[in-house]
């Protein structure tokens, strides 16, 4: 026990529970049937719709319906786990928890949610194409591959703004 009250005194513990303790609220929040109602599903059209912007610009002539983006050769429905959120609160949450004055939080927040929002919106409108010209792997690409790139970079964006732009040079670890 007198290890866990150490550990969280230094800088690492105290940025370890403040994340748990931020995206324990954030993912509270997005189960909140209030939230979900007023902010997720509407979020989730949202990606819909951009999602068929790009498709139609491609020459698709999708549609959006709900949630349920189609064309005349192919439909899928976006759901929750689709919109890229997980990965935003994950991002969100380092941003937030890490030490550094508001200036560089909100530097990362903005282009960090930006970036994570493009490389969503490239999840959608691939795994539309993959589900028109090779249908038998949409499940794999949805729920393995993409579904792990999209927490990948909502990471690795954490740690490049980590080391661009929250740790000054004097803290930088030697190249």
């Amino acid at each position: 026990m007198e290890s866990v009250r150490q550990f969280l005194a230094t800088p690492v513990g105290k940025f370890v529970s403040r994340y748990i303790l931020i995206l324990v609220v954030g993912f509270t929040l997005l189960a909140l049937r209030p939230v979900n109602d007023h902010f997720v599903d509407p979020y989730t059209t949202l990606v819909a719709h951009e999602a068929r912007v790009v498709l139609n610009l491609l020459g698709e002539g999708a549609s959006v319906h709900g949630k349920i983006l189609s064309s005349p050769r192919f439909s899928v429905a976006i759901y929750n786990g689709c919109n890229g959120l997980e990965a935003k609160l994950i991002f969100l949450c380092g941003v937030l928890a890490f030490p550094v004055p508001w200036k560089q939080r909100a530097i990362g927040l903005l282009l960090g949610i930006l970036a994570i929002q493009l490389v969503n919106i490239i999840r959608v409108v691939s795994l539309f194409y993959i589900g028109i010209y090779a249908p038998s792997w949409f499940s794999i690409s949805h729920v393995f591959i993409w579904q792990t790139l999209i927490i990948l970079t909502g990471v690795l964006l954490w740690l490049l703004w980590v080391y661009r732009y929250a740790l000054t040079t004097t803290t930088r670890p030697a190249s």
